[in-house]
């Protein structure tokens, strides 16, 4: 039998949310995850490309979240707190079973000839602000999840996620001038990918 609807209004703002979260209540947890699981799940397939390490993503962000709630300030929204946890553990899951996440280590820091555009239509639109068109969200996600891991990782903490240079860096343990030029490479790769949508785009403005 399925379980009984809990009716996430219960809790009709955030700190109430997190009122209820440091009490206890068993509805609030439940509230956290069906408020939030839906995006942090984005988030995590946009790093690791996968659905089913999506989901293993998505469940270890919530036990570590349950883990550290008395670590948990206010000083951001609990969103924005999940978003930084599942991107911790995209990482982390990256590592442990990725032989491609050790390119990040290896790949050769100069733009290649492979990397320069064929594709030579005026495209007005950067690929980094392609999520803003509803109509070509889905077009980006197919692009982003045929990158190398070694160049999608870079472009989603700092396009998606909103990290600096140097916070990409330090999270992925390389030099700002490898992560300049790696996010650079994925910028022309996606471009490359989405290049007829892009033109097609910049014809009806």
């Amino acid at each position: 039998m399925p379980g009984p609807t809990i009716d996430l209004s219960v809790y009709d703002s955030e700190s109430a949310l997190l009122d209820g979260l440091r009490a206890g209540e068993p509805d609030a947890c439940t509230c956290l995850v069906k408020r939030f699981a839906p995006l942090v799940y984005a988030k995590a397939f946009h790093m690791v490309a996968d659905p089913d390490e999506a989901e293993g993503v998505l469940q270890l962000t919530f036990i570590k979240a349950c883990e550290k709630l008395g670590t948990f300030e206010g000083r951001s929204g609990l969103g924005t707190w999940l978003y930084r946890i599942a991107t911790n553990e995209a990482l982390m899951q990256l590592r442990r079973g990725h032989a491609a996440f050790a390119a990040l280590e290896t790949l050769d820091e100069q733009i290649q000839p492979a990397d320069l555009p064929q594709n030579l239509h005026a495209w007005p639109i950067d690929p980094a602000h392609v999520a803003l068109n509803q109509e070509l969200h889905g077009q980006l996600e197919r692009a982003l999840a045929a990158l190398p891991e070694s160049l999608r990782v870079v472009f989603v903490l700092r396009e998606i996620e909103g990290l600096s240079t140097d916070e990409t860096a330090a999270a992925l343990e390389l030099g700002e001038s490898a992560i300049k030029v790696r996010l650079h490479r994925a910028r022309l790769r996606l471009r490359e990918l989405l290049a007829g949508y892009l033109a097609t785009e910049g014809d009806e403005t």
